[in-house]
């Protein structure tokens, strides 16, 4: 072993020594998520030892978005991460309560149409390919019409998750598509005369991702949640002072090497604590809002949530 790393190693073990006989005491915390770039720093954590040295134990499992909040109310997890509109969905039948903002999608996702849709307007009667109803390319379809005077009601729609959604406007079929990287990017490569990227969350930012815990646990374990959140700006840190060992940890658990990671990343803007801080005060609670309404106009979410005890800022400090 190279000596730097071994003294590195040895070193760290020693100085979270005592945390790591405290997390004994604490529940371990099993976190819910895919392999989407946004979640990666959680990886990070789990991997370089961050939770740990926080004095929590955490486990990360790759669970479909579907499953993830029957696990959680099933008991198998205590902690998810997805977006906003999805937690608004969860909320809807289970408590939950989000605690910290994880990322903000920065152009990863959006919508491509032929050349002959140039306006909003001239998506009606349209036809897009575009995954079911409480799905992210669904919510993101549903939003942008909205915030642009349309409703989803105004195209026709092709059933088909991102990836397939994408393959298949590549191929030819359909007026449009809802997808996101890097599947976008395929409709980038295909030429300006058969197609093109409409409009993303650069132009309307409306995929936020959080984490988020059952209230009871929260009541239960407040310094668990304070660990976890911090572990998260712990991780971010790292990112920022050694970026070519955070890349191929974060790259290598999605089977992406360092430059394919880097090029996903370019997409979303993970959320350091004082970016937390301004978004959770000034930008989280209208989005939230606006959210909401798309979910019950669509009747994605058929009853009302109870907005004000969905985001816990305490812990973001």
């Amino acid at each position: 072993m190279d000596r730097r790393l071994f003294l590195s190693a040895t070193t760290t073990g020693l100085l979270a020594a005592p945390a790591v006989l405290h997390a004994q005491t604490l529940p371990k915390v099993i976190i819910g998520m895919s392999g989407w770039t946004g979640f990666a720093p959680l990886t990070l954590a789990e991997q370089a030892g961050i939770f740990r040295a926080n004095g929590v134990e955490v486990e990360t499992k790759f669970i479909p978005v579907r499953e993830r909040n029957l696990a959680l109310v099933g008991g198998s997890l205590n902690c998810v991460v997805t977006t906003v509109d999805t937690m608004i969905l969860w909320a809807s039948t289970a408590p939950l309560v989000q605690v910290l903002v994880l990322d903000r999608s920065k152009g990863g996702d959006g919508l491509a149409v032929r050349p002959n849709i140039n306006s909003w307007a001239d998506f009606k009667g349209k036809t897009i390919a575009c995954d079911g109803a409480g799905s992210s390319p669904y919510f993101v379809l549903a939003y942008m019409l909205r915030e642009n005077g349309m409703s989803i009601r105004d195209v026709s729609l092709a059933t088909l998750a991102a990836q397939p959604a994408a393959q298949a406007f590549v191929a030819g079929q359909y007026d449009g598509c809802s997808s996101y990287e890097p599947y976008l990017s395929q409709v980038r490569a295909m030429g300006a005369d058969k197609g093109k990227v409409f409009a993303t969350t650069l132009d309307h930012p409306c995929i936020v991702d959080t984490l988020a815990f059952p209230p009871a646990f929260i009541q239960a374990n407040p310094e668990v949640v304070r660990r976890v959140v911090k572990s998260w700006f712990d991780a971010l840190a790292m990112i920022a002072s050694e970026p070519d060992r955070s890349v191929e940890i974060m790259g290598r658990r999605v089977n992406q090497n360092p430059e394919q990671f880097r090029a996903s990343a370019r997409f979303i803007e993970w959320m350091d604590q004082p970016m937390n801080r301004d978004y959770v005060a000034n930008g989280l609670p209208e989005f939230t809002r606006k959210a909401h309404t798309v979910q019950r106009e669509t009747g994605t979410v058929r009853r009302d949530v109870d907005l004000s005890a969905l985001f816990n800022p305490a812990f973001i400090g």
